[in-house]
């Protein structure tokens, strides 16, 4: 099974990824910390590891990993 990983270093937290998740598990949290200074997306628990989310993501800021 694979989930969603967010590499805080490249999101500049657009929302694309939030809008794509068909689970509706992605949200941008706008007080987390990135490169780009506050917001990043965050995924919650329930992530299917469908990588809607990363295909959507313009700066291949989310992979996803098996768990």
């Amino acid at each position: 099974m694979n989930t969603a990983e967010i590499d805080k270093k490249r999101c500049k937290a657009c929302g694309l990824c939030a809008d794509a998740c068909p689970k509706k598990i992605i949200t941008i949290n706008p007080y987390a910390e990135s490169a780009y200074g506050r917001g990043c997306a965050e995924v919650s628990d329930g992530c299917v590891g469908c990588g809607t989310c990363a295909v959507v993501c313009p700066d291949i800021a989310i992979t996803l990993r098996s768990v």
